[in-house]
C-alpha cells in the first residue's frame, strides 16, 4: 500500500468509515461537499501520478460514491482529460452532496449519458470504448451482498474491457468488512481508497479485486485521525 497520509491508521469498518465521517461534520464542523471534494481531488492526483491522459470513462452509482466520481470528472475536465461521464441511476435519487456535485456536472457541460432507465449492455460496451481509464464509482463502503442489475452487467463489462481501472474507496461488489468479493466484483488495477484501509482488505479473497491500493487523505482533522491510528 502507498499512503499519502503521513499517519500510520488501522484499518477501519464499514461502522467507523461512517464514524469517521459523521465526526468529521458534527464535531469538526467540517463540510460534507469538502470531504467529498477532497476524496475526488486526491483519485485526480493519483491518476495523474500514474499517467492518466485519457480518455476517461467514470461510471457512477448513486450516493457518495457517485459523488466522488462527479468531482473526479469535473477535476479531469480542468486538466482537458477526455471524460464521460456514465450514470446507472437516475438522477433524481441522487442526494446531498452526490446531487450538488452533479448538477455542478451538468452545468458544466460535460458529457453525462445516463443510461438508469434503459440499460444497453452494448450501449454501454460502446462508452468504455477507447477509455485508457475506468474508473468505477458505482458502489461504496455501505454496499453489501450481491450488486443488482443494471450495476451487476456494468461491472462484468468493465472487468471485460482493456482499459486501467481504478476502484473508488473500494472495488464495487467487495464487502468492505468481510473482504468477500460478490459475483461479480469490479476487478482494479488501483484502488484509491480514503483516510485509511478498509478492514476486508486483508482477506486474501479480496487481493485478486483491489490491485495496488492508495491510501489518500482527504482532510479529516488530525486530532480525529488519532483515536484510529494503529
Amino acid at each position: 500500500m502507498s499512503p499519502a497520509n503521513p499517519m500510520s491508521l488501522r484499518p477501519l469498518t464499514r461502522a467507523e468509515v461512517r464514524e469517521v465521517d459523521r465526526r468529521a461534520i458534527d464535531e469538526y464542523g467540517m463540510s460534507g461537499l469538502v470531504l467529498m471534494e477532497n476524496a475526488g481531488r486526491g483519485c485526480v492526483d493519483l491518476l495523474r501520478s500514474l499517467g492518466c491522459s485519457g480518455p476517461a470513462a467514470i461510471v457512477c452509482g448513486k450516493g457518495n460514491n457517485a459523488g466522488d466520481g462527479f468531482v473526479i470528472a469535473r477535476h479531469l475536465d480542468l486538466l482537458q482529460v477526455a471524460v464521460n461521464v456514465v450514470l446507472l441511476s437516475p438522477p433524481g435519487d441522487l442526494r446531498g452532496e452526490a446531487a450538488a456535485n452533479y448538477a455542478i456536472l451538468a452545468r458544466g457541460g460535460l458529457t453525462i449519458v445516463d443510461l438508469s432507465e434503459s440499460f444497453s449492455a452494448d450501449r454501454f460496451s460502446n462508452e468504455l470504448t477507447g477509455a485508457d481509464w475506468i474508473i468505477d464509482a458505482i458502489l461504496g463502503t455501505g454496499a453489501t451482498g450481491q450488486p443488482r442489475p443494471p450495476f451487476d452487467a456494468a461491472i462484468r463489462l468493465m472487468n471485460a474491457a482493456t482499459a486501467n481501472r481504478l476502484a473508488v474507496d473500494l472495488p464495487s461488489g467487495l464487502d468492505c468488512d468481510t473482504g468477500q468479493p460478490a459475483d461479480p466484483t469490479i476487478r482494479a488495477d488501483h484502488t484509491c481508497t480514503f483516510v485509511a484501509p478498509k478492514i476486508g482488505f486483508a482477506a486474501p479473497t479480496a487481493a485478486r479485486c483491489l490491485g495496488r491500493v492508495h491510501v489518500v487523505d482527504i482532510g479529516v482533522p488530525r486530532r480525529l485521525l488519532e483515536d484510529y491510528q494503529a
